[in-house]
């Protein structure tokens, strides 16, 4: 059984307490799905933001970096 998106994130982002960027986020899953796309990785992220499970801030002109918050 697959894993859900939302689901993976907060795991690797709970191994990962400092947070980690965008683009670390979308390597790590592909290293151990291969599907999700980095528009899907963006859709999830938001969706995860308004419901106050993470915080993404703009790090550097196009990264964000993305901290658990539970």
């Amino acid at each position: 059984m697959r894993t859900p998106l939302h689901t993976a994130i907060v795991e690797l982002l709970a191994r990962n307490p400092c947070g980690l960027t965008d683009k670390e986020i979308y390597e790590r899953l592909r290293e151990q799905y291969g599907e999700p796309s980095f528009n899907q990785l963006m859709k999830t992220l938001l969706k995860l933001e308004i419901n106050g499970i993470v915080r993404v801030t703009r790090y550097q002109k196009e990264t964000m970096k993305v901290e658990l918050l539970i």
